[in-house]
């Protein structure tokens, strides 16, 4: 049989249009998500499991989900 690499998810935060609103740490199930000195969100690989939380929340619209090859 077959075996398939399995795909991950990972969330990227464009930093230079980061607002700092926290917004995205508050939604994130695996604490992933830090705000760094209240300037950007930044996103810790790995724990990022790639759910999507965050890019739904964020009302900046600056966190996007790519696939990764595991």
């Amino acid at each position: 049989m077959k075996q398939v690499k399995k795909r991950k998810r990972q969330a990227k935060v464009y930093k230079e249009e980061c607002a700092a609103c926290g917004c995205c740490v508050l939604v994130c199930p695996h604490d992933a998500i830090t705000v760094y000195k209240g300037l950007y969100a930044a996103v810790d690989e790995s724990f990022c499991m790639g759910c999507g939380k965050c890019v739904k929340e964020c009302p900046a619209s600056v966190i996007t989900l790519s696939e990764v090859t595991a």
